[in-house]
C-alpha cells in the first residue's frame, strides 16, 4: 500500500471520529476552560477542526514559521455555531484530501521544517510530520472530550464505547 493511500484511509477513519466529537461541542461557551492554564473551549475546538489542513500544509509548503520575523501569526477561523465549526472542519478535510490525492510517496519522503522566528526547531520527512499530525489531533480530541464531560455533554464513542455511547 502506498503511503498516500494509507494516510487517506487514516484521514477518513479519524475524520468520522472527530466529527462525532465536534458535533457535540456546545456553542456559546468559547471562553470556557477547566483550568486557568487550559485552552479555551472555542480555541481547542477550532484546533481539532482545522488540524486536517495541516496535512495539506505539510505537503504543499516546505516549512511553517510559527512566529515569522516581520510577519503576522496565523489567525484561526472564528465560529459561533456548531454548524460553522463543522464547516471549518469540512473545509480542512477537503484541503487534506486534495493534497493527498495530488502528492506522491516520493514527495512525502522529502524534508519539511518547523521554524520559530526564523530558526528551525524541527526537520522531518513529510510522512513523519503527517503521522505526527494524526497523533496530535487525537491528543487534542481527547482533551476536547474531557471538556464535553465537564460541561455535561454526552461523550461519543471514539475507538470503542464511552460511558454515554455504547457503540463500537
Amino acid at each position: 500500500m502506498k503511503m498516500t493511500e494509507f494516510f487517506m484511509s487514516q484521514l477518513e477513519r479519524e475524520a468520522a471520529i472527530s466529527r462525532r466529537v465536534l458535533e457535540r461541542v456546545p456553542a456559546g461557551r468559547p471562553e470556557w476552560k477547566p483550568h486557568e492554564k487550559s485552552m479555551p473551549l472555542g480555541y481547542l475546538s477550532t484546533l481539532v477542526a482545522t488540524m486536517p489542513s495541516w496535512i495539506a500544509m505539510t505537503i504543499l509548503q516546505d516549512s511553517l514559521d510559527l512566529n515569522p520575523p516581520g510577519g503576522s501569526r496565523h489567525t484561526p477561523p472564528q465560529w459561533s455555531t456548531t454548524a460553522e465549526l463543522l464547516a471549518a472542519f469540512d473545509d480542512s478535510l477537503a484541503k487534506a484530501r486534495s493534497a493527498l490525492r495530488e502528492t506522491t510517496d516520493a514527495h512525502l519522503a522529502t524534508p519539511w521544517r518547523l521554524l520559530f522566528s526564523g530558526q528551525t526547531v524541527m526537520e522531518q520527512a513529510r510522512h513523519v510530520v503527517i503521522s505526527d499530525t494524526f497523533t496530535h489531533q487525537a491528543h487534542h480530541r481527547g482533551q476536547l472530550t474531557v471538556y464535553l464531560r465537564l460541561n455535561e455533554v454526552p461523550v461519543p464513542s471514539i475507538y470503542g464505547p464511552s460511558a454515554d455511547d455504547r457503540r463500537f
